[in-house]
């Protein structure tokens, strides 16, 4: 990803790896497949934190996702990568269904939750997984130079937590 998601091809990925585009293709079925897999070599599947605290559920899932995004090369790919998704309904859900488990994983976590009172019952857990990667990758694409330190990761936890109604 050193020349950019838009100038990479099938044929460079071959030529450096000593491989033919034929043979990327019978893993791969794009450029974005390939690169996907190359920034997120291994798909979410579940939480790390020990069950039974919403709040440390929540804080290891944004930590999580600043984490995945800010590497180098997703920062890279995320622009092209994301065009790609958009265009081919196909493509996207491939991609997405490589999240599966994660979104099995937290729609476990708050049903245990709402079952000890934490969260409401009417919380969506796909939103919540949705809001967690989307305000990680938000802040990633528009300030791609800045850091997501442990300050944001607390000031988001504490926001999804809270709320901002007084």
């Amino acid at each position: 990803m050193e020349i950019g998601y838009s100038n990479l091809t099938m044929a460079a990925v071959a030529e450096r790896a000593g491989t033919t585009k034929t043979a990327l293709y019978r893993r791969w079925s794009s450029k974005a497949e390939l690169v996907h897999e190359a920034a997120f070599p291994a798909a979410p599947t579940a939480i790390e934190t020990p069950p039974g605290d919403i709040t440390a559920d929540i804080h290891a899932m944004i930590a999580a996702a600043r984490d995945v995004f800010t590497s180098r090369l997703v920062r890279a790919a995320l622009p092209g990568l994301i065009a790609d998704m958009a265009a081919d309904a196909e493509l996207n859900a491939r991609v997405m269904d490589r999240f599966s488990e994660l979104f099995a994983a937290v729609r476990m976590r708050l049903s245990d939750a709402v079952k000890r009172g934490e969260v409401r019952p009417d919380v969506d857990p796909d939103r919540l997984v949705e809001v967690i990667g989307g305000a990680a990758l938000l802040r990633v694409l528009l300030q791609p130079d800045e850091a997501l330190g442990d300050d944001w990761v607390a000031q988001t936890t504490a926001i999804l937590v809270h709320g901002v109604v007084a």
